[in-house]
């Protein structure tokens, strides 16, 4: 089991990332909220993994954070929740978000998500409530200083952004709408920010 890679980040296209470790490439699948933390390209990260095997298929996903590989394996045993859907639910939302709705029993929140119906969302409800009913927000603190980490672009933040909300789901007429919304609200912003605000946007409307 691979629990962990520290390497030097040298690609990144949501929701894939390639990191050098000692000078094997691993190519890890993370959630938004993880490449809103990551440091510019070719700079040094540490991300906590986990590893899925199907039959065919082995796939890597990392994080930032301890709590959120935790939340993504919370998810991923849910009845009718694979690692995609887990991977698609964490980057519409923030994890203290998710349980906080959880908790409130607030479908109507979680099925602003790409692929999640509302049944999916009832059982989400239903499974997590007790599992996520300890679950620690971050503290202010550390969230201030994780969103003020540095962000690098490569190549046009525009399409770069649209590719990555289609690969969370989003119908590509739709995701070029929230990108160029997005854009409007904040001009020069790279496409990890402009991600951010358009999911914000879906999140809060």
């Amino acid at each position: 089991m691979i629990g962990c890679l520290r390497g030097r980040l040298i690609e990144k296209q949501p929701p894939f990332l390639l990191l050098d470790v000692a000078g094997v490439g691993y190519e890890v699948q993370a959630p938004m909220t993880t490449f809103y933390q990551l440091p510019p390209l070719h700079s040094e990260v540490t991300l906590y993994t986990h590893l899925s095997i199907a039959e065919n298929l082995h796939q890597l996903f990392g994080f930032i954070e301890q709590r959120d590989r935790a939340l993504f394996r919370t998810l991923i045993k849910v009845n009718g929740v694979g690692p995609k859907m887990a991977i698609a639910i964490m980057s519409g939302m923030e994890s203290d978000d998710f349980a906080r709705h959880v908790r409130d029993d607030n479908t109507a929140a979680l099925t602003k998500v790409p692929g999640v119906g509302k049944k999916t969302a009832e059982r989400l409800v239903i499974e997590l409530r007790d599992r996520l009913k300890d679950w620690t927000p971050a503290a202010a603190a550390a969230v201030g200083e994780t969103e003020s980490l540095p962000l690098t672009v490569v190549g046009d933040a525009l399409t770069e952004a649209e590719s990555a909300l289609i690969a969370l789901g989003y119908r590509p007429a739709e995701a070029s709408k929230m990108v160029a919304l997005a854009a409007r609200q904040q001009a020069g912003a790279t496409s990890e920010e402009l991600i951010r605000l358009a999911l914000r946007t879906v999140a809060s409307s």
